[in-house]
């Protein structure tokens, strides 16, 4: 990104983004900000950064900010969604855009199981030990899971999350959503703050950042949602 946009100002442009994914997680809504050191128009910006992308990555749009809006501190949550194919063989086609589990999940269980999971609370039974968040604490204000044909869809509203928080929650989930785990177990995991008995972090490849959510006053564009695999917001 950074080497496109410094094509479109014909001089060196740092961006800061709203927050970081692992490789191979996706994202629909990833916000970045930088302060332009030329005049250009959004429609520059849009279209040229563009076309010195990779076609894997889109610019949706560009408007001017307000001189105190930062693209990671101004945030007041993140939404991320995990999506998981449930069938019996893997997905040729879609092997990179979700993760697979082959054993039934019983999504119901494990949206019962989730729901310990709401509230400011420490979340170190969910974090990796590279993390370097100064603290465990993390507010979830929102988690869901259902089924949609052959797909589980995990979705996940937080003020912040910690380094691969939502993907050793969608891991400890599908233990419970199999049955080698009961609901509880969400719980006492929570509680007893021990990475080390929880369950092994979900592939990267499912995982989806899908929605960064900024004051009003700030006045940005709408989350350009995908079509596939999104649906509508709670």
């Amino acid at each position: 990104m950074e080497y496109a946009l410094t094509e479109i100002a014909s001089v060196p442009v740092r961006v800061h983004c709203a927050g970081r994914t692992d490789t191979g997680v996706h994202a629909f809504s990833q916000v970045i900000h930088f302060n332009a050191p030329v005049a250009r128009s959004s429609k520059a910006w849009v279209v040229g950064g563009n076309t010195n992308l990779p076609r894997d990555i889109r610019i949706h749009w560009a408007v001017p900010s307000a001189s105190d809006f930062h693209a990671r501190f101004s945030a007041q949550a993140r939404r991320y969604r995990y999506v998981i194919a449930n069938t019996p063989v893997r997905s040729a086609l879609l092997q990179a855009q979700v993760a697979w589990h082959r054993r039934e999940l019983d999504a119901v269980a494990m949206h019962s199981a989730a729901q310990a999971l709401i509230g400011e609370q420490d979340f170190s039974a969910f974090r990796a030990a590279s993390c370097q968040s100064r603290t465990p604490m993390r507010n979830v204000q929102f988690i869901e899971v259902r089924r949609r044909g052959e797909l589980v869809i995990l979705e996940i509203l937080a003020n912040a999350f910690l380094h691969h928080m939502v993907r050793n929650i969608a891991g400890a989930l599908l233990a419970v959503g199999d049955g080698r785990k009961p609901q509880r177990w969400i719980a006492e995991l929570l509680t007893g703050r021990d990475r080390r008995v929880a369950a092994e972090t979900a592939p990267a490849a499912g995982l989806y950042l899908v929605d960064v959510d900024y004051p009003t006053h700030f006045c940005l564009p709408p989350t350009p949602y995908g079509p596939l695999l999104l649906g509508t917001k709670p």
